[in-house]
């Protein structure tokens, strides 16, 4: 019976999975993302995350901790040289789950596992919006007026000449395409 057996098995004897797991914690530290199944994405979440936080606290002790569950130095060195110094201020949280379709053989449902701090895309300086309003600004300025600078006046152009301009520029391109019709006739 499996009372109380909350964790995922995976289908896998005890030894297996864990260095299913190992091995997975390894891949994803060295490469920060990685492809697998939602199952055993899960799986590693609840895996790593703790080591990630004990990696935060360099010490003897941690680091023989993290390798008893990793069994791989380049992993561990990396873990607390290169993955630790970035999420140090985060309080939990440190990988992300998004789900990219189904495998094409047997229609697993495949996901992408990445460690958060380390993706460009979602990142805080790809993640900064420049915050835009609809009024007209002030004039714009140059930095020293005094010397021979003069002053740049972005809002003197109105929207309407542009609008005529861009329907011009259509109406040419018609005249254009209905001339190169009667050519053809």
């Amino acid at each position: 019976m499996r009372h109380g057996k909350k964790f995922n098995h995976l289908g896998r004897k005890k030894a297996h999975r864990s260095a299913l797991l190992s091995n997975m914690a390894c891949s994803l530290i060295e490469h920060k993302r990685i492809n697998t199944t939602v199952a055993k994405a899960k799986a590693l979440r609840v895996y790593v995350e703790p080591l990630i936080t004990k990696s935060k606290d360099d010490s003897t002790h941690s680091r023989r901790t993290v390798f008893s569950y990793l069994k791989d130095k380049y992993a561990v060195s990396e873990l607390f040289r290169e993955v630790a110094p970035k999420i140090a201020e985060r309080p939990g949280g440190y990988t992300r789950i998004i789900k990219t379709g189904f495998r094409q053989g047997d229609a697993a449902e495949m996901c992408m596992i990445e460690l958060v701090d380390f993706n460009e895309i979602y990142g805080a300086d790809a993640g900064a919006k420049k915050k835009r309003s609809r009024r007209g600004g002030a004039k714009k300025k140059s930095a020293v007026e005094g010397e021979g600078s003069e002053v740049v006046d972005d809002t003197s152009e109105s929207v309407a000449p542009k609008a005529e301009q861009i329907k011009d520029s259509a109406s040419e391109i018609k005249d254009d395409s209905d001339n190169k019709e009667e050519e053809k006739a």
